[in-house]
């Protein structure tokens, strides 16, 4: 870090040191037992650790304290503070003033340090007597405190001092994501989800330094969000989903609330409005807009390829208009996702007509496009995202246009996908994809035509065809999702199977923490 940061951060520390300790208290002397902070479980695997091997005693006796530049640095003290008590039942006070009771620190630091290379790096020192995260801005800091969090142990050592204390290793973790975009896509289509069970989805995600939700919203069997100006889409197609369920959809506030509460994890929402294909909910809503020249009705099977809108009709792109202006007026994201994906009955020119129209009214809306890779068929702008699922060819020519690739390669990264035969829930038509599968890829190498600098990140597609409720949906996400968190974040050569899969082993007090019904692989030597 630069030296007047840290001489800054140095002179805070005396500072609150010293009046804790008062000049006639004597300051306990405690002997630590040894630690290792790079055996710690830590996923994402960190790009840099250096053990000190001694331990910060985390008690009743410790303050956070956050820069005071950023009201985004104390909310994330309090947040900090927050997750804490729910694990250890620990109350940390945030940004107190200094008093004798004050032992140790954790201080989360805006910090202009050019070792900081993305906004999302960040540095964590920790000391016996104090933690310091470093980072440009709250997003870094908000990665660090992930960080922090998984190194707090579950129990205190209560042989150290007469009051428990949490012993965490001392040493410096230096951190970087590999990939700008780590996403996972939430299909709450075919089976609606509320907005209680995608904020869990949040909270889990976010815990592995996951940073995009893509929510699929629409599909043949249902539609999903308000639009103010087409009310007939949720009051018709909100009430259908795969199997003949009672569907559901968000309200526009409750979907501002997801937003707002992913953005309060530094993760960011991408809306998924499906078409020209994939559209039979928002036909049945509005009839003019079928151009498949079939009778319509409610469609609760898991078929496709057979809608399409009439892409020749002028209020079709009027419609669109709406559609999109009213959702992204509620999603401060850059992104807006079209779909795009099997369109088997729309006529090729008409596709290419269709996208590179809608690429416009995305645009419009201040938005860039992402769509499935058949989206590579059409006249895309080079900033918009290709999303590569099945059809190399597609991506290749993406990234000959100028489109970042999105990966999501749906035999190595469909969570829908079965792990063996013998699972409960899923498909298995791109491929059974066991925990060891999901894992052992490259994002980097997959498309061996495709450059890195192409690369935008990966995404974990959810399809929710088979999975009612939040149960199965953590089933068929967990433990698999925590893998390609790390296949984004942590570089190819830092990564190893056998070494991931006892670090994975010990995520299970978290997960069963949390009440996730993870699916139990025997690949995995769970701890108890």
């Amino acid at each position: 870090m630069k030296k007047k940061h840290f001489f800054g951060i140095l002179i805070f520390m005396l500072t609150v040191l010293s009046i804790s300790c008062g000049e006639n208290k004597k300051k306990l002397v405690l002997n630590f037992p040894k630690t290792n902070l790079a055996e710690e479980a830590l996923i994402p695997k960190p790009s840099s650790i250096i053990a000190t091997n001694s331990a910060f005693g985390l008690d009743k006796n410790t303050v956070i304290y956050t820069s005071q530049t950023s009201q985004d640095f104390v909310d994330l003290g309090h947040f900090l503070s927050d997750k804490i008590a729910e694990k250890i039942q620990l109350t940390i006070p945030v940004n107190a003033s200094p008093s004798e009771t004050v032992e140790r620190m954790i201080y989360i630091n805006q910090s202009d340090s050019l070792d900081l290379k993305t906004n999302e790096s960040y540095q964590l020192y920790i000391t016996k007597d104090s933690i310091i995260i470093n980072s440009k801005n709250a997003e870094g800091a908000f990665r660090g405190v992930q960080t922090l969090r998984q190194i707090i142990p579950s129990h205190s050592n209560d042989s150290i001092t007469s009051h428990k204390m949490w012993l965490i290793p001392t040493g410096k973790i230096s951190d970087s994501p590999n990939f700008e975009y780590r996403g996972a896509m939430l299909d709450v289509a075919r089976h609606f989800f509320t907005v209680h069970e995608v904020k869990k989805y949040i909270d889990l995600l976010a815990y592995y330094k996951i940073n995009y939700l893509h929510l699929h919203l629409s599909d043949d069997q249902g539609w999903r969000i308000e639009i103010k100006s087409w009310p007939k889409l949720t009051e018709v197609s909100g009430k259908t989903e795969v199997g003949g369920g009672e569907g559901g959809f968000y309200t526009q506030e409750d979907y501002s609330s997801i937003v707002h509460y992913a953005a309060k994890h530094h993760m960011t929402i991408v809306p998924e409005i499906d078409m020209p294909g994939h559209t039979n909910a928002a036909s049945v809503a509005y009839p003019f807009l079928n151009g498949n020249g079939k009778a319509l009705q409610p469609y609760i099977g898991m078929r496709v390829g057979f809608s399409t809108f009439d892409t020749r009709k002028d209020n079709t792109y009027s419609f669109i208009d709406d559609v999109i202006r009213e959702i992204a007026a509620i999603t401060p994201g850059p992104y807006f996702h079209i779909g795009g994906d099997e369109s088997h009955v729309t006529k090729k020119n008409d596709y290419i007509y269709f996208v590179n129209k809608v690429e416009k009214i995305v645009q419009k809306h201040g938005k860039k496009m992402i769509g499935w890779d058949e989206i590579a068929q059409a006249d895309i702008n080079s900033n918009a995202i290709t999303q590569f699922w099945g059809k190399e060819a597609n991506a290749i020519k993406g990234a000959e246009k100028g489109s970042k690739i999105l990966m999501s390669p749906a035999k190595k990264a469909y969570l829908d996908m079965q792990y063996n035969s013998l699972s409960k829930h899923g498909l298995h038509w791109a491929a059974y994809i066991p925990v060891d599968s999901a894992y052992i890829w490259s994002v980097e190498k997959f498309l061996k035509d495709l450059p890195k600098e192409n690369i935008l990140g990966i995404e974990a597609p959810l399809w929710s065809e088979t999975i009612t409720t939040m149960q199965e949906l953590e089933y068929l996400a967990f433990p698999r999702v925590i893998g390609y968190a790390e296949l984004g974040w942590t570089k190819d050569e830092h990564r190893n199977w056998e070494e991931y899969k006892v670090r994975l082993a010990k995520q299970a007090p978290y997960l069963e923490m949390m009440k996730v019904n993870y699916y139990p692989s025997e690949l995995i030597d769970w701890k108890p």
